[in-house]
């Protein structure tokens, strides 16, 4: 054997005896629409049962101090395909509206130069599993622009099912205002017509996608449009209209919709068991913001669109068997904008991209112990501006000038204004918000700030 093919064979037999690597892991990220804290059994609610959201974190971790990055959808699932702060992207810090309408000043200047939506420039979750060789899907809520060059194949989902918008109709799939009459379903890009119940179609896209799945790894990105309005039961629907009846204020129709969420949400966690990739994929549930008028947020104050703890908490379980211990509750204070790090980290598909989230894996898998947070919110609709900033059990809100400190750790409920009684912590958290909102400031709204006075 000469010497070059002996030191080849003796690499080789080296490599061969290396432990094989794991294989990565597969990601489903579960996002519900509107749902509130206290709208799931876990978590104390009454009239609903959710055993296939329960069972997720039971067999893996539920975070008791979970923050959705804003109190309304479109903001949340920036900061959630992100990783960053929604502010930094400029524009996205309220729900768009109905054929891509901008609600504030800011929106409304990106609105009229056809820029409202997330630029295809940023880096998201989509593209970053893609690039690392991911399977990629969204079944769902898209809610991050109209437009088609800020649609999901722009931000690396090679296939995506669902609506572009907001909200529609459960079954004629349309939205209200000018978008009615028109089907806002889409399908790869195309519009497309189907029958049925929207939370039945988006869970059987996402199945049907997972029986397609060979070898590669995936990331399935499943933001139902329940239980957002129109609250509409599945087992209400009138041969005669085509639809359901809408019943904005009653609360067991709501828990019907929460329910059929909850059950469709468990043949989805069927499949990977029928797969035989349960152990190997990571599933991760969450809402974008509290519930809004049907929706518990007890025992917080507040609801949608309010930066009170109520518009803000939300449920968040992971599970991935056999590396997160099962069962536990983490105190750990975390962000929607959390998962792009965390996701992405075990995947190790991040690259480069610079992140305002942190990753949770270590206190995921029990080697880090809860750790002093400070994070921050602004909400922005018509001339309401809406901030917050916790710093470890100090939650400082200014509601349109409406000033309040809160000690969470005592007062969970806000219940207590210690704003006269606290003034140097007043100050200092004050001072915090004021330089975050310098740091996170958009480039792309440079020439807006130009001619505006900034709030």
């Amino acid at each position: 054997m000469s010497p070059i093919s002996r030191r080849i064979f003796l690499g080789t037999l080296a490599a061969s005896r290396l432990p094989a690597q794991p294989p990565r892991p597969n990601v489903v990220l579960i996002v519900a629409d509107d749902l509130g804290w206290g709208d799931i059994t876990i978590n104390g609610a009454p009239d609903i049962r959710t055993p296939n959201i329960d069972a997720i974190a039971r067999g893996g971790v539920r975070f008791t101090q979970a923050y959705a990055n804003a109190p309304e959808c479109t903001p949340t699932r920036c900061a959630l395909m992100t990783g960053r702060y929604q502010q930094r992207v400029g524009g996205l810090e309220c729900a768009i509206g109905v054929n891509n309408i901008g609600r504030y000043d800011e929106a409304e200047w990106l609105q009229k130069r056809g820029e409202l939506g997330l630029p295809a420039s940023e880096q998201t979750m989509g593209k970053m599993f893609q690039a690392a060789g991911y399977d990629t899907a969204l079944a769902g809520k898209w809610h991050l622009g109209y437009l088609e060059k800020h649609w999901p194949r722009e931000h690396g989902f090679q296939y995506s099912f669902g609506i572009l918008g907001g909200n529609a109709d459960y079954y004629t799939h349309e939205e209200q205002g000018e978008g009615a009459g028109k089907t806002q379903m889409f399908e790869n890009g195309s519009r497309v017509r189907r029958e049925g119940y929207m939370t039945d179609l988006i869970a059987d896209a996402a199945v049907s996608w997972l029986k397609q799945r060979t070898s590669k790894p995936f990331f399935l990105y499943l933001p139902f449009t329940a239980p957002h309005s129109p609250i509409q039961a599945a087992e209400d629907f009138d041969p005669r209209t085509g639809t359901a009846p809408h019943r904005p204020k009653d609360r067991p129709t709501y828990a019907k919709v929460v329910e059929r969420l909850d059950a469709r949400l468990g043949d989805v966690l069927r499949q990977l068991d029928a797969m035989g990739v349960a152990r190997n994929t990571i599933v991760v549930f969450t809402s974008d913001n509290g519930g809004d008028v049907n929706g518990r947020n007890d025992p917080f104050k507040g609801r949608k669109s309010s930066v009170f703890e109520g518009g803000i908490r939300a449920p968040l379980h992971i599970r991935w068997p056999g590396v997160i211990p099962a069962g536990r509750a983490i105190l750990q204070v975390a962000m929607t904008m959390d998962l792009a790090p965390t996701l992405l980290g075990v995947a190790d598909a991040g690259g480069s991209a610079r992140f305002d989230g942190i990753d949770l894996m270590p206190f995921l898998n029990g080697t880090r112990i809860p750790v002093k947070r400070t994070v921050f919110w602004r909400y922005k609709r018509g001339t309401n501006i809406r901030k917050a900033v916790r710093h470890g059990r100090l939650k400082y809100v200014d509601d349109n000038g409406v000033k309040a400190l809160y000690d969470l750790r005592v007062d969970s409920k806000e219940t207590t204004n210690l704003l006269k009684s606290r003034p140097g912590a007043v100050k200092d958290l004050e001072d915090r918000l004021d330089a975050w909102e310098k740091d996170v400031e958009s480039p792309r709204l440079k020439e807006f700030r130009k001619g505006h006075t900034q709030c």
